[in-house]
This record gives C-alpha cells, sequence and structure tokens, in this order.
C-alpha cells in the first residue's frame, strides 16, 4: 500500500470557460468539485493504475467533511485526522490555452493538533509500502514537517518521497527520503544559482536519495546514486498542467514498490505526466496520450 499524506487538503473547484475576460463577465461551460491538494490527486492516479493507496492528512470544519465525502464516493480509502479549522478551498479557472490557480492559504494547525497528527501517522506506517509527502503546509506547522515525516517513514523502512517548495524543501533533504521532487522554479528557489544539475546535486548530498527535477516541456532530470539520468519528450501535451506534477510523482511512486531501474522510471513518469495536462481536471489522465508518449520519450 502506498499512503499519500496532504496536510493541507482542499476542496478543489475548477472552471472550464471558453476563454477568459478579466474585466468583464464569463459564462462558465462545466464546473468541477472534488476533494484534492496534491496526495489526493497522487493518490487518484495510482488507484486508477490499479494500486492500493490510503489518503491522509489534516480535515476540518465544513470543508473537510465535504474533502472525505469526496473521497469515499471516489472510492478512494481515507484516514484523515481531524482538526478545528476549517479546510481550505482552491480554485482554477482553465480555458483551451491558459490555467489561472487561486490557492487559499488554508486552517491554522496547532501543535497539539500536529503531535496528534504524527502519532496517527506512525499507526499508518505499519502497513505502508512507500509514502508521498506532498504539498504546502497549513500555517502553524514548522518549516521541518516534511523532514520529521521522513525521517519517521525512513525509521521503519519506509521509503518517501517529498514534494514540495520552499523552506518545506529546504528542510526536506535531512530527514533523508528517497526521492525529492521538485520543479525547475523550485529547485532554483530551494539552490540559488549554478545548473538545475548543480541544485539536485546539492540536495544529493544533503540527504535525498535522489533529486527528480521537472523541467515542463523539456522533460525531467534525476541525479541519484547510480548517476543522471534525463528524459526527453518527443513532443508537446497542450492542455491543463495543474495535476501533471502529481501523475508525475505516482509514476515515481511506483519505481519505490517495483524494481524498476531508473530509466524505466523515468519513461513511465513523465507519460504520466504528460497524460495528466490532456485531462481538465488534477488527480487523472489521458491513457491513449499515456500510451503513445510512453515509448517515444527518449533516455539518455
Amino acid at each position: 500500500m502506498i499512503i499519500t499524506v496532504t496536510l493541507n487538503l482542499a476542496l478543489d473547484v475548477t472552471y472550464q470557460v471558453p476563454g477568459v475576460d478579466w474585466d468583464g463577465v464569463n459564462r462558465v461551460s462545466a464546473v468541477h468539485r472534488r476533494a484534492g491538494g496534491k496526495g489526493v490527486n497522487v493518490a487518484r492516479v495510482l488507484a486508477a493504475l490499479g494500486r492500493d493507496v490510503l489518503v491522509t492528512g489534516l480535515a476540518g470544519g465544513p470543508t473537510g467533511r465535504a474533502v472525505e465525502a469526496d473521497l469515499h464516493a471516489a472510492g478512494l480509502p481515507a484516514a484523515l485526522y481531524g482538526i478545528a479549522g476549517d479546510s481550505r478551498t482552491t480554485l482554477a479557472v482553465t480555458d483551451p490555452d491558459h490555467t489561472a490557480l487561486f490557492n487559499e492559504p488554508g486552517p491554522e494547525v496547532t501543535a497539539g493538533e500536529l503531535a496528534g497528527f504524527v502519532r496517527h501517522y506512525e499507526t499508518l506506517l505499519a502497513g505502508a509500502d512507500a509514502v508521498v509527502l506532498s504539498g504546502s503546509l497549513p500555517r502553524g506547522l514548522p518549516a521541518d514537517t516534511y523532514a520529521t515525516l521522513a525521517a519517521i517513514a525512513a525509521g521503519r523502512g519506509v521509503p518517501s518521497i517529498v514534494d514540495a517548495d520552499g523552506d518545506p524543501l529546504r528542510h526536506a533533504p535531512r530527514g533523508r527520503p528517497s526521492i525529492l521532487k521538485p520543479n525547475a522554479d523550485e529547485l532554483a528557489r530551494a539552490v540559488p544559482g549554478g545548473t538545475p544539475a548543480e541544485g539536485a546535486r546539492a540536495l544529493l548530498g544533503q540527504g535525498a536519495g535522489a533529486v527528480v527535477v521537472s523541467m515542463g516541456a523539456d522533460g525531467l532530470m534525476a541525479v541519484t546514486g547510480e548517476g543522471t539520468f534525463a528524459a526527453r519528450m518527443p513532443y508537446t501535451v497542450r492542455g491543463n498542467p495543474t495535476g501533471a506534477g502529481d501523475s508525475l510523482v505516482a509514476g515515481l511512486a511506483l519505481g519505490l514498490v517495483e524494481p524498476d531501474p531508473w530509466p524505466d522510471r523515468l519513461r513511465r513518469a513523465a507519460a504520466l505526466g504528460a497524460a495528466a495536462v490532456a485531462r481538465p481536471v488534477a488527480g487523472e489522465f489521458d491513457p491513449d496520450v499515456y500510451a503513445d508518449i510512453h515509448p517515444q520519450i527518449i533516455i539518455t
């Protein structure tokens, strides 16, 4: 079983529009409301691929109850930890060529609530083959929270992936996660100056087992203990890139529980990320795009 941890769970609302007029009235052609947050999106992709998953994280208030209800309706197993604050809502406005995101900061979480979640998390790890720690941290949580959770998993022999930005990413290597997954901009903020390869090697030297950098249409780069690998995309998929990184992380999580060499891991992860762009809602991927692009990805 793969556990996904989303500490800043959300109710994701997506408006599809034919074109956005920022100074006028917009007619929405379709509305999607569903449980979200990066870890939830990862879990949806893994479940679609037939893997056993468990969603955990912090949920509170009416929005948290709506998130939990949607997870149940989607058939995604969940073991959420209740908090007093109301969980957040996010809004994506997408047209055929652009997507704008509006993300609320999330609830204030107390030290006692965090301690309670850590005990809950330790119990769940008994049945885990891998853990995905991803997304923003709600207010009140220390920046090294992901490092702490990764270290707890490592102490129990459970590999982990951390997908974060800013201070949580900078602290994460100290928890010795199996994989760090920043995108190129996140990596540049965490390790200013130098090339992406130099930044990734710096995080590797601080304790990460591997660093996989997503670079949009330019593909992926993985700096690992076995060497550095690059995945080059054969063409660009147009659509909504919101959940592409989460689908990519789902592919990397599979690589932690299946004995695949790094080239195969990267090819699958890159193909899943591209296939997610072809779908309007995060947490889904287009199987036809995946099947077409997967064999064409070049690994060097």
